[in-house]
This record gives C-alpha cells, sequence and structure tokens, in this order.
C-alpha cells in the first residue's frame, strides 16, 4: 500500500466532504466561465439544458427543476423564444397549459457551448500524467455514483 492510498484510508468522510465539494464548486464555476461569445446568461443556458434533457416541460416543471420561481421563469423563457430557442405547444390534457421543447435551433446551441466546455476541460486534462487521468477517470465514476444516491 502507498503512502498516498493509506492517508486517502485515513481522511475521513466529514473532512472529505468540504474538501470535494470545494473543488466541484470551483471546477464546475471554471467550467461554466467557459463559453462561447453571446448573449445568453448562465441562467437561460441552464433552462435550455434542462428542456433539451427533459424533452419537454411544462413552465412549472422547468421552474422547479431550475428552482426559481415561475415568474422568474416566465421571463427566462421569453427571452429564448424571443431567439427561437424554445417553442410552446399545446398540453395534451390540461388546456391552461403549454408544453416547452427545445427548438433544432435551441439544441444546437447547448451542443456547441458543451463543445467548448469539453474542449477546454480536454486542454487541461492534457496537462496532466497517465496516472492523475486515471484518477481522475475512476473519480468520474464514484461522483457518478453519489449522484444517483
Amino acid at each position: 500500500m502507498t503512502e498516498r492510498t493509506v492517508t486517502a484510508e485515513r481522511v475521513p468522510p466529514a473532512q472529505l466532504a468540504p474538501q470535494l465539494r470545494d473543488a466541484i464548486t470551483r471546477l464546475n464555476r471554471r467550467v461554466r466561465q467557459t463559453r462561447p461569445v453571446g448573449d445568453l446568461t448562465v441562467t437561460q443556458l441552464s433552462a435550455l439544458t434542462s428542456l433539451r434533457l427533459a424533452g419537454a416541460l411544462t413552465p412549472r416543471e422547468l421552474a422547479d427543476v431550475e428552482r426559481v420561481q415561475p415568474p422568474t421563469m416566465t421571463r427566462i423563457v421569453a427571452k429564448l423564444e424571443d431567439r427561437g430557442l424554445v417553442q410552446r405547444t399545446p398540453h395534451p390534457t390540461d388546456g391552461r397549459q403549454v408544453i416547452l421543447a427545445a427548438t433544432e435551433g435551441g439544441r444546437t446551441v447547448i451542443e456547441q457551448f458543451e463543445r467548448v466546455r469539453d474542449e477546454w476541460l480536454a486542454r487541461r486534462l492534457v496537462e496532466l500524467n497517465e496516472d492523475e487521468r486515471e484518477t481522475l477517470h475512476r473519480a468520474a465514476e464514484i461522483l457518478q455514483k453519489l449522484a444517483r444516491a
């Protein structure tokens, strides 16, 4: 057993939790800052991404997913609609509601943003040695497991 392994085994969860949270938060912030020049806000991008992942949601469902109040989501959706990135269709069972979905243009915008972010991260990963990249590969699997819990 290497010293690194012994040290890692001795880190109690209560000590690891804030360290891991901080590292994830900082990396996430840095990745989010890496985006093509454009006038979409982080909030608008997030809403558009949620629609792309979900396929379609009511405005209330989207507000819940994004953890914002419905009036805030109404403004976000209006701006995305104005740009042709989101479309409204009648709800199939409730005439008082609508269903929101990303348009082809909206999906293309998200794909461009994801490509730029992936390229930035790939350039950073090249700077690491093979062992560090393998450790991150394993960490990614573990983080996905934590996210499913």
